[in-house]
């Protein structure tokens, strides 16, 4: 039986630069990824009296008299705001809010398309982390969580501790916890599968970015003595002379 041939460097740098050329592509033809659709049923004009007005006055009531109702007679159990400032998109870097449209849109598309999540992309006109905290609890009544995405540090780990101080539903970084949760879980299988004690193991991170420094802390909490952790970012390893 022949051996499968092995792709070539220029093969495989061809098929790595497709994505960005079919996306250029498929952006405009469809105009963005994610759009709105009604989930309630519309078999004619009096359907309109119950989901919009009279009908809906009721449900408002409802929710005056206990806000929390909003999660029961809407779909803000459901809404989540994917909330950016485009200071550090991807491997873009500070590209600002408008630029930063096509990310958020994508993230969107992964809450929906993987875990039926409405989820909304925001990018805001600003780069004060004070106003993207406030923006965050003016926006707080129509969802039920906030997810930050490609904020730059070190603002952003202020901007996630300050908007979970004052918002009452949950708030994530992405950066930061998403990319620690998956890293977390990660590590918990390899040390199943070769059969160590993560106590006991030396652990490197390369880069102290947001990612690697959250990731850090979810480890030392994890039960990781912080002496085993080795954080090296571009001047080398991290100490406390440094």
């Amino acid at each position: 039986m022949s051996e499968e041939r092995k792709p070539t460097v220029e093969e495989l740098l061809k098929k790595a630069e497709k994505p960005s050329k079919l996306a250029l592509a498929y952006h405009p033809f469809y105009e963005g990824k994610v759009q709105v659709m009604p989930k309630c049923a519309i078999r004619g004009s009096y359907d309109f009296a119950i989901w919009y007005t009279p009908g809906v006055a009721a449900p408002c009531r409802k929710i005056k008299e206990d806000p929390d109702q909003s999660f029961h007679y809407t779909n803000r159990w459901n809404y989540v705001a994917v909330v950016s400032d485009g200071t550090r998109v991807l491997g873009l870097g500070d590209i600002g809010p408008e630029a930063a449209m096509p990310v958020m849109e994508g993230k969107a598309l992964l809450f929906k398309y993987l875990g039926g999540v409405d989820a909304f992309p925001i990018c805001l006109k600003t780069k004060d982390p004070d106003e993207i905290v406030r923006a965050c609890e003016l926006l707080e009544p129509s969802f039920g969580g906030i997810n930050l995405e490609d904020i730059a540090k070190p603002k952003c780990f202020y901007v996630l501790e300050k908007a979970r101080e004052k918002l009452q539903i949950p708030v994530w970084h992405d950066d930061q916890q998403g990319t620690a949760t998956v890293i977390l879980a990660g590590l918990i299988n390899a040390f199943k599968i070769v059969g160590k004690n993560p106590k006991e193991s030396l652990i490197t991170l390369v880069g102290a970015g947001s990612a690697n420094t959250r990731t850090a802390y979810v480890l030392i909490r994890w039960g990781i003595p912080p002496g085993h952790i080795i954080m090296v970012d571009s001047k080398g390893i991290l100490h406390a002379s440094r």
